[in-house]
């Protein structure tokens, strides 16, 4: 099944795309722009154990998934734009106020809130995109959505790169806090209410609970939605150690930056493919081949580490053919955790971000302080993100593959 509802008349189709694209690019801004300033970071708090530095990362996620489980009954009941609204604003002092950061507590103390008021961008985007569009619709807005919002992991590391040459490591917040402004504006003028106010749902605990419930209830959406908390698992606790790995293991300098925007430019190819197939071939069959692919290629990237030391060249290409299958398979299984629950999209949305974002971060967390100067722990992270998925799926389609749904 597959349809669509119209745009509102205030939006066209292309700039709604960008905006929803925009809102989500705040979070993978707040954690790629960061990954060449955390050594200046920790030299400048005091910090001095290497892998302590990834709390700057690790603390925004923490902030981003647990505060979502708020933002969706709030935006079930009130609308979508004030919920917005208000979480951008906490953003945007939170970013500011992180150029005055003390210490190395109050920084991380100020990530959280940068990512508790980033929560709602997540959720509200995919509500308002469930708002508008089903099916096949849906998942092929959501790839062009990923596409555009996956261009600024490919120039954040490079943004942070060029601030770090022009100014200290705080030029970086206040780069981040101006940029929120424009997009708060943006939403203030130009995005139009999107939940009708038959369809909202009284903020009682009744009603919330109701909500949670037909939420746990389906099946193959917490199914889809564990999936990919696992693959972002594995995709965090690459992000953690991007800068020892480029940086430290293979003495990539100043070229990490391009390394890594190469390397995030395979997802977003990823999701174009996925928006111009996913009505003709569909979201199952395209999430399940990228899922294979993703685990396929990590194993064999395990099975290189276990026998000594990755040429760089090597690393590089599964890396990338790994994050070819992680980009195509993740705004499907969003949109396959989302489908069903069309009712309560923004209690939904809350409660698969909020798994997937603190799911992943905690998986990523575990799997980046492990690093030992080897590509070992990482590969062995990615692999077994990738079989847990591998088994979601499988129980969420009872043990097929390749199938078109109901």
């Amino acid at each position: 099944m597959s349809h669509t509802y119209a745009v509102p008349r205030a939006l066209s189709r292309t700039e709604f795309i960008a905006l929803m694209a925009s809102l989500m690019a705040l979070n993978a801004l707040a954690i790629d722009v960061m990954l060449p300033a955390l050594p200046y970071m920790g030299e400048a708090l005091g910090v001095t154990a290497e892998n302590d530095r990834q709390l700057v990362l690790s603390f925004y996620m923490f902030g981003f998934g647990a505060t979502q489980l708020l933002f969706g009954p709030l935006s079930d009941r009130f609308g979508r734009r004030i919920p917005l609204l208000i979480g951008l604003v906490f953003y945007v002092l939170a970013a500011f106020l992180a150029i005055f950061a003390p210490s190395f507590g109050v920084l991380l103390f100020l990530r959280f809130v940068q990512g508790a008021g980033a929560a709602g961008t997540r959720v509200i985007a995919q509500s308002v995109v469930r708002d508008l569009y089903a099916g096949r619709a849906m998942a092929e807005i959501m790839s062009l959505v990923f596409m555009v919002f996956m261009i600024m992991p490919i120039i954040a590391p490079g943004i942070g790169q060029l601030l770090l040459l022009t100014g200290p490591w705080w030029t970086i917040f206040l780069f981040m806090g101006g940029l929120a402004v424009v997009i708060v504006t943006w939403v203030f003028l130009r995005l139009p209410e999107t939940l009708a106010v038959e369809n909202r749902r009284p903020l009682t605990f009744t009603a919330i609970s109701q909500g949670f419930i037909i939420v746990f209830s389906n099946k193959v959406a917490i199914s889809y939605a564990l999936a990919g908390t696992f693959m972002f698992g594995g995709l965090f606790g690459f992000i953690n150690t991007a800068q020892q790995i480029y940086v430290g293991l293979y003495g990539l300098g100043v070229w990490f930056p391009l390394a890594f925007a190469f390397m995030a430019g395979f997802m977003s190819l990823s999701s174009y493919l996925n928006s111009r197939m996913v009505q003709r071939v569909g979201m199952r069959r395209l999430s399940h081949g990228a899922l294979l692919v993703f685990t396929g290629f990590s194993l064999i990237w395990w099975l290189l580490t276990l026998a000594g030391p990755v040429p760089f060249a090597v690393f590089y290409g599964l890396l990338s053919l790994i994050m070819l299958g992680f980009g195509w398979a993740a705004s499907n299984m969003n949109s396959l955790s989302m489908e069903p629950l069309g009712a309560v999209a923004g209690t939904a949305s809350a409660v698969f971000g909020f798994i997937q974002t603190v799911g992943g971060a905690a998986l990523g967390l575990f799997i980046g302080r492990m690093y030992d100067g080897t590509l070992q722990p990482v590969a062995a992270g990615y692999l077994s993100m990738g079989a847990l998925a591998v088994f979601c799926v499988l129980y969420a389609e009872k043990g097929r593959l390749f199938g078109e749904g109901s």
